[in-house]
């Protein structure tokens, strides 16, 4: 108790501040389409050279927590995912905006990441060490089945098209064996293209994937049909409350609110998962659980809740291997590293024992983050939502250069334009042949994973496949990795069954 009280006395004005300031700038960056969570971080880093250690983590605390709600934003309005994390549930919260529930949309969103952002500050404040020893037990052979589980989703997330799902999920994959072999660097698939060998960043394509796909199906649908110009706006609420009904849904959902948002940052606590994986996994999950999976991918409110709390929650987790042994738990963990040994706050146990008020002040600092998410983001998104009376044939030349932008930004580079080009045009057509274009990016996203560490593993063990189901963390996972495709195989075979009994009684 008396370390708590210590810690208070570093919550000062210019920490609150900090959150505000912060908060406002990562729920603009985070809305606009390739500008990640990881960059806005990256973004605010010289002006902690400047601050003292609490305020200086308090930005970085608020600008990850709000970045990463923001990308559901432009999401539901445009269906344009604004950061990775908000791919998995994009075609949800977007389907239930064209049903006019645009202020119910970003209220559940809102809130439920509100919701799993204070699990995780608890779960990290509570049980840190204790988490941190489990992720450290992870090894190569952990990973590898950790990245197969989360490729299952590919075929839990599609619905009634789990072979589809597939070869879009198999596409993604090999577009991320483009570039340099992490284990012997031999270039691959490169077609002497220099700009190519660092790989086929997801950024650019889930942009072309999303933005320029749906920016090629407005124009080719003018063409084909002149009364597309007049293109109807939906019939929605214009209110500012966005909250009308969210507090009773949630506590309908109170247990999948729960399991999300605690699976989230257990999902966060393991170096190198991430929100994206967390909101894929806690997707499916909820999906398979789901009374009404049906309505997933066709605008379920139950899927927003489930994956929106789960990606805030892994942003606390991501900060427990950090604190405790300096192991980032994603790429944004990993500056703000750089940012506590800066402020001579290293991380590792020696940080428990002889900074623990500082330490508290940082798990208050994430309760108060969160906390200040709820008034800056309903300020701003009552703003930004405004943007869906907007015609669409002004709308689509502004989303297009947008899209450049933050494309160019990710390496400085044109090829990145010339990606996420090339990926819009592949995401029409494979749209037009009813191919969904989620998995694309989840297996661009699992596939680095999945094969540095398989082949880690293989050389570790000579070759013994044995060896990965000998430790009971791997047993564990390699029994719901097959449990999950032994399920989806009889659902495959079912849907065809049905199909073909159809085409009988037709």
């Amino acid at each position: 108790m008396s370390v708590f009280l210590s810690a208070l006395q570093y919550i000062d004005l210019n920490a609150i501040i900090a959150i505000i300031a912060a908060g406002l700038f990562g729920l603009f960056v985070g809305s606009i389409p390739g500008l990640t969570a990881t960059m806005a971080v990256a973004l605010m880093v010289p002006f902690t050279f400047f601050m003292d250690p609490i305020p200086a983590l308090a930005l970085m605390i608020s600008i990850g927590a709000s970045s990463i709600y923001a990308g559901d934003i432009p999401g539901a309005l445009l269906r344009i995912p604004g950061t990775p994390a908000s791919a998995a549930y994009v075609a949800d919260s977007n389907e239930l905006v064209k049903q006019g529930k645009l202020n119910r949309v970003l209220g559940i969103g809102l809130t439920s990441s509100v919701i799993g952002g204070l699990v995780g500050a608890l779960i990290l404040m509570l049980a840190a060490p204790l988490l941190a020893k489990f992720a450290l037990k992870f090894s190569s052979y952990e990973y590898t089945w950790l990245s197969l589980l989360g490729l299952t989703c590919a075929t839990l997330v599609v619905g009634n098209q789990p072979l589809k799902g597939l070869v879009t999920l198999c596409l993604g994959l090999l577009l991320a064996c483009v570039g340099y072999d992490q284990i012997t660097g031999v270039p691959r698939f490169t077609f002497g293209q220099v700009s190519l060998l660092q790989g086929v960043n997801f950024i650019p394509a889930m942009i072309g994937l999303f933005a320029i796909s749906g920016a090629i199906e407005y124009y080719a649908g003018r063409i084909q049909d002149s009364t597309s110009r007049q293109t109807a706006t939906p019939q929605t609420d214009s209110g500012m409350n966005l909250f009308k009904g969210v507090p009773s849904l949630l506590w309908q959902r109170k247990f999948n609110l729960m399991r999300s948002s605690v699976l989230g940052t257990l999902i966060g606590a393991l170096p190198g998962a991430g929100a994206d994986i967390a909101a894929w996994i806690s997707y499916a999950i909820s999906k398979k659980f789901s009374k009404n999976p049906e309505l997933y991918g066709h605008g379920s409110e139950e899927a927003i809740v489930d994956a929106s709390s789960s990606n805030n929650g892994s942003l606390a987790g991501s900060w427990i291997p950090s604190l405790v042994f300096g192991i980032p738990g994603d790429s944004a963990a990993a500056i703000i590293i750089g940012v506590l040994y800066m402020k001579d706050m290293n991380p590792g146990p020696t940080l428990f024992l002889f900074q623990p008020d500082k330490l508290y002040a940082v798990f208050i600092l994430f309760f108060i983050a969160n906390l200040m998410l709820l008034p800056l983001a309903t300020l701003v998104v009552n703003f930004i939502k405004r943007i869906i009376y907007i015609d669409k044939a002004v709308l689509y030349p502004v989303i297009i250069l947008f899209s450049m932008v933050g494309s160019f930004a990710i390496n400085n580079d044109l090829s990145s334009i010339y990606v996420m080009l090339g990926m819009g045009v592949l995401g029409y057509l494979l749209q037009r042949g009813q191919y969904p274009i989620s998995p694309i990016i989840l297996g661009m996203i699992l596939g680095p994973m999945l094969e540095k560490n398989l082949l880690s593993s293989l050389i570790k063990s000579d070759g013994q496949l044995l060896a990965f189901v000998e430790r009971p963390v791997s047993m564990f996972l390699a029994t719901c990795f097959f449990a999950v495709v032994v399920m989806q195989v009889f659902s495959i075979i079912r849907a065809a069954g049905s199909g073909s009994q159809k085409v009988v009684e037709g």
